[in-house]
């Protein structure tokens, strides 16, 4: 597992390099044909025993979402928008990091001793603060189209959590490397670190064109919300959200906003789990996307599904991820990939 790596390197939407530094030494021995597409993601192949066997791309997103310079105030501060999904309701008071140098800024707002009437932030109303005390400080620090990354620590919590940025989606980086410094395995591994997944799902698009894959699986950390709901009753037993839990395995999507997923392909996945002891959670939460959403309607449409490890708190500076489920979700691609046939994929009147 090389996630603490990758979780501390910086690679916001459209600036994924520092991710890449860190996956092409860690998969070069173990793949061949590695290029890097115009738009930057990392393509590799990892050949299989059986030359006829199925094509299996395997697809996890480099990028995390973040921040970029706009511009600055006169008295230093810096304005930015958002790149990706962030919830402003987080951001008044967290530690960041401003363009290469990584130089520690906070975002501000008006104290709240001073504003006690305003219960909700707007974007365009926070700053950066890097300490400057005038815009002449900030030039040849900062420049506008600077990224800015949260600035988190990767750790373990106890003996089974892991904490750190961008679980999501790094997580299934690692996985990826994990994948293809294991097997070999009876089926051609077509490996995808792709770019701009969450800024429309671009990276993967190319990738798939480019290698056009028999089937495909995006890995993914993806949304737990097994917290405790603090307008509950105290003995209110409900579920609190039907995406997935910490600690009760991989999780298969269903349906998200960018796809509904082969019955076929989901049944398969789920048959391979229960035939090797392996826990699994299904997802039925329609929010959000992933990679699969381009990749299966690429060329002329590629089977896809979605295999994740649950993650909590995704897109802010702390996700918790719990390493059982990490294990479990590598052991349950292999599996998938060792057991993968020809028959799994066919279409005929009675299948879908």
């Amino acid at each position: 597992m090389i996630l603490q790596e990758l979780s501390e390197a910086v690679g916001v939407s459209g600036k994924e390099d520092a991710v890449r530094k860190v996956i092409l030494p860690a998969i070069k021995d173990h793949v061949q044909d590695i290029r890097i597409d115009a738009l930057g993601s990392v393509t590799a192949l990892k050949p299989g025993r059986k030359r006829k066997g199925p094509r299996v791309m395997l697809s996890a997103h480099m990028d995390e979402v973040g921040f970029m310079v706009t511009g600055f105030d006169g008295d230093g501060s810096i304005r930015f928008t958002a790149i990706g999904g962030v919830d402003e309701r987080i951001l008044p008071g967290l530690r960041v990091k401003v363009g290469d140098s990584a130089i520690p800024g906070v975002i501000i707002w008006t104290p709240i001793h001073r504003n006690r009437d305003q219960n909700t932030v707007a974007l365009k109303n926070l700053r950066i603060d890097i300490g400057a005390g005038s815009k002449d400080e900030v030039n040849g620090k900062v420049k506008a189209g600077d990224r800015i990354a949260f600035d988190s620590t990767f750790m373990s919590i106890g003996e089974t959590m892991l904490r750190g940025k961008a679980f999501d989606d790094r997580v299934g980086c690692s996985l990826l490397v994990d994948v293809l410094q294991g097997g070999p395995y009876p089926v051609d591994v077509l490996a995808a670190f792709t770019v701009q997944e969450e800024i429309g799902l671009r990276g993967a698009r190319v990738a798939a064109q480019t290698m056009q894959p028999d089937v495909a699986l995006a890995l993914e950390g993806t949304t737990a919300n097994d917290i405790p709901n603090p307008l509950a009753e105290a003995d209110d037993e409900a579920e609190n959200n039907p995406a997935c839990r910490l600690g009760a395995g991989p999780t298969l999507t269903v349906m998200d906003r960018s796809l509904i997923v082969n019955p076929r392909l989901l049944n398969f996945l789920r048959q391979t789990a229960e035939r090797h002891g392996i826990p699994y959670q299904l997802k039925t939460q329609l929010g959000g996307g992933t990679d699969a959403g381009s990749i299966h309607t690429s060329g002329v449409g590629v089977m896809s599904g979605v295999i994740s490890v649950p993650c909590r708190y995704i897109h802010s500076p702390h996700a918790y991820l719990n390493r059982d489920d990490y294990a479990n979700t590598l052991k349950l691609l292999q599996a998938f990939l060792r057991d993968l046939t020809w028959d799994v994929l066919k279409r005929d009147a009675n299948h879908a």
